[in-house]
């Protein structure tokens, strides 16, 4: 077993050995090309920003607002014949925009009503196969400068529906 942890601890050491080798023995600048891609991220960074702050700002005002709350007691009767608990209602809409702002209700989740719970159990397998939907298409179609999305967000809000009712069917044969 330690074996593995010393393996673990050297991994990503030679990976970039390996990286920075290949590309000296193939005749690359290794360093030159590496502040090309540097500056090259650093402008996505800023071309990216002002929808990453919008995201994060509309998240936290409709999170303090209430309004999360209020369309999950809102679709409570829905998501009951459903078996979907109400608390995930906020958790779905929040985690289409931001993962992290997710986490935040996740941890509130966890608080309340318990990890090994059925809510924690669906929280906990919902996070893991559910996807920021907006985030996702905001900030790479963006940086690769997609306008065309054609039936992407189709595709990806059918997606999360997979993994919401995934998450429900499989944290109800856990608990």
């Amino acid at each position: 077993m330690e074996i593995i942890i010393h393996m673990s601890d050297i991994m990503i050491p030679m990976v970039i050995f390996f990286v920075v080798g290949y590309g000296m023995v193939s005749g690359v600048k290794v360093y030159e090309t590496f502040l090309k891609g540097a500056a090259e991220g650093l402008k996505t960074v800023v071309e990216i920003m002002p929808t990453l702050i919008g995201l994060m700002v509309a998240v936290g005002v409709l999170r303090s607002s209430g309004f999360f709350d209020m369309l999950g007691k809102l679709l409570a009767p829905v998501t009951d014949v459903a078996q979907i608990p109400s608390q995930m209602i906020p958790l779905l809409a929040v985690k289409l925009f931001s993962s992290s702002a997710a986490t935040g209700l996740v941890l509130d989740i966890f608080k309340n009503e318990g990890p090994d719970s059925y809510v924690g159990m669906v929280t906990s397998i919902l996070m893991s196969c559910t996807e920021t939907v907006f985030y996702t298409m905001s900030v790479y179609f963006l940086a690769a400068k997609v306008s065309k999305t054609r039936y992407t967000l189709t595709g990806a809000l059918l997606a999360t529906l997979a993994g919401t009712i995934a998450s429900v069917i499989l944290a109800g044969m856990l608990v």
